[in-house]
């Protein structure tokens, strides 16, 4: 069932996503070779303390962590560990901060020390384009199939391959609520929901160098890995559709 923000719930949401923005554009310039993941989550949770807002992944059951952080093959829902951090490894970095009883989420991918290579570049830039894409097909009168359209369209035309089983989502006083917003044309559009004032929804496009098809790694309960072992991103922000327009809250 779809959660309906009102103005006020999406005035607290603008906040929040503002807080959450606030520390990823702190944390991301710490960011650098011979950190570990586990060093990553504690100064997002020095900064989300900061920002007077509450951690929003540790709320998800059996999640103990501020951030996911996959690297390279990893794909999504990696948490902290002593891995050290190299030169040139993909790191996404996915947050969400929990603020007055609302969640926003986040997510970017970079390069460990900017050593990074044209082929990468191009990856990377095309994940960008792509959720750039998708947030202008968010607003009133369009439906989720629009959005699923414009990903799939960049990143399938640029030759890189949509990570099927993982989606957008929406967003509010749960963390993962309906609907679900895939990376592709799973039906023709006019047989998606329409986007109507008061959605929030956490766009998401979630790519692969390689194959779509993905596992869980060995030893590790919640980080999703390519089967092939190829490369992956993800990029996020959290939106409202108003009557007026639709906000990046992050």
């Amino acid at each position: 069932m779809i959660t309906y923000k009102t103005d006020a719930e999406i005035e607290t949401m603008r906040v929040g996503g503002e807080k959450l923005k606030r520390v990823m554009e702190q944390l991301v310039p710490q960011i650098h070779a011979g950190l570990t993941t586990n060093d990553i989550n504690t100064l997002a949770e020095k900064y989300i303390q900061e920002q007077e807002a509450d951690i929003s992944f540790n709320k998800v059951k059996g999640y103990k962590w501020a951030v996911c952080v996959p690297i390279n093959e990893q794909v999504v829902h990696t948490p902290p560990t002593k891995r050290i951090l190299k030169n040139g490894d993909v790191l996404t970095v996915d947050i969400g901060a929990y603020y007055r009883g609302f969640h926003t989420d986040h997510a970017i991918t970079l390069v460990v020390g900017g050593k990074s290579t044209p082929e990468i570049d191009v990856f990377l830039q095309v994940g960008k384009e792509a959720l750039q894409l998708a947030i202008e097909q968010a607003q009133v009168g369009k439906r989720i199939g629009h959005i699923s359209q414009a990903i799939e369209k960049k990143v399938v035309g640029a030759g890189y391959t949509i990570m099927k089983q993982l989606t957008g989502h929406g967003v509010g006083k749960e963390l993962h609520e309906d609907p679900f917003i895939p990376g592709f044309a799973s039906k023709p559009i006019e047989k998606t929901m329409k986007l109507r004032p008061g959605m929030v929804l956490a766009l998401e496009v979630i790519y692969s160098m390689g194959s779509a098809d993905i596992a869980y790694e060995e030893d590790q309960e919640w980080s999703i890995i390519t089967a092939d072992k190829s490369m992956s991103a993800c990029f996020e922000h959290t939106v409202a559709i108003t009557d007026k327009n639709t906000l990046v809250l992050t």
